[in-house]
């Protein structure tokens, strides 16, 4: 009997894993989202999931688990009883140092307690909250295959404790998971690393949380930026650079002040972590209005031509669905790949991602 092609078995899992799943597409009030990916061969580096909190996580358990320990974090435990969560642990530590006071125990229960509640009212906004999630690993074959796959794995595990511990995510998600992409000084990433001179996994990320209506927060680690089409002028309109914070790209730029600076390799250090202040805003004002997310294999943001080319893909189109305009960017975007295999030249392809979020 044959062994079977692990290889294609590998690429098949990948290319699996990185497609999005249509069957979880976000609902949201006045908003209609449809992407897709095309990667250049059987499997690429590009990463694209829709992040429906409400299909993902059990909110209402959540909530309930939330509002249990706001109160039992209150409550001091009774004499003899092991500690029941990590509030009674911290007291007991409290209460065993040469400063302890009674009141300290009653400050920190209240504090911790308080923590919860705004946890429950967090978790709460996930109702009417959708994810996206956009990664470009450099590159188009398996190992960056890889790369946007230990992404996708870091960015879950990270969100899991986040909505512990926040019932939301915060800028620290993304500055954990630039870390796991920096080249460490002292040992080697388990992402297939080439034995070459400093050879190192490059990879862009935008993440953003889509609210009714067309109001759009992002975080951008080298990823080209949105593109805003307006329905009523029929146009991409210009957006104020200055309000779009984008970061170098993953593992590049460890920030100054995160306590494990030099034990990484870096461009330079970011003088701070980021914080809510790096949190990009962009509004869709009216009805038809459309978010164009997109990877460099479609649109790079240097090539001014193309940007007229694509305007005109979606000044002919932007009336239709939010699938039939991201199938038409796409089938744009490709128009030159069939040539390219023709010629020989399958290097210059490079996998391919739009997401379009429109206001209904």
């Amino acid at each position: 009997m044959a062994a079977p092609d692990t290889d294609f078995a590998i690429d098949e899992y990948l290319r699996k894993r990185l497609m999005p799943v249509e069957g979880t597409i976000p609902h949201l009030p006045g908003i209609e989202m449809y992407g897709n990916s095309i990667p250049a061969g059987t499997v690429g580096g590009d990463l694209f999931e829709y992040i429906n909190f409400q299909q993902r996580y059990d909110i209402d358990a959540r909530i309930r688990q939330a509002q249990k320990l706001s109160k039992e974090f209150l409550e001091p435990l009774p004499p003899g009883t092991p500690p029941r969560n990590s509030v009674d642990d911290h007291v007991e530590w409290l209460k065993s140092r040469s400063d302890y006071r009674p009141e300290m125990e009653t400050e920190y229960r209240d504090a911790r307690s308080s923590e919860q509640v705004r946890v429950a009212e967090d978790l709460h906004e996930l109702y009417s909250t959708a994810g996206v999630l956009l990664v470009d690993a450099e590159g188009h074959g398996l190992i960056s295959a890889k790369i946007a796959s230990t992404i996708h794995d870091t960015f879950h595990a990270f969100m899991l404790s986040e909505l512990d511990r926040y019932g939301r995510t915060t800028p620290a998600l993304f500055e954990q998971i630039n870390l796991r992409l920096g080249q460490s000084l002292t040992a080697r990433n388990a992402l297939g690393r080439s034995e070459k001179e400093n050879a190192r996994e490059i990879a862009t990320m935008l993440y953003g949380e889509v609210h009714p209506y067309g109001y759009f927060r992002f975080v951008n680690f080298g990823h080209p930026p949105p593109l805003v089409f307006s329905a009523e002028y029929r146009k991409f309109m210009e957006i104020d650079k200055d309000r779009m914070v984008q970061f170098l790209a993953l593992g590049l730029e460890i920030p100054e002040d995160d306590p494990d600076r030099n034990k990484y390799f870096s461009m330079h250090f970011r003088s701070r972590r980021a914080n809510a202040s790096d949190v990009a805003e962009i509004t869709l004002m009216s009805p038809g209005d459309i978010l164009f997310l997109h990877t460099d294999g479609v649109y790079d943001g240097s090539d001014d031509e193309e940007l007229l080319h694509l305007e005109s893909v979606m000044r002919e189109h932007y009336w239709r669905p939010a699938r039939e305009i991201c199938n038409a960017l796409l089938e744009h975007a490709t128009k030159d790949d069939d040539h390219l295999r023709q010629i020989g030249e399958t290097d210059r392809i490079d996998d391919k991602t739009v997401f379009i979020i429109k206001r209904s």
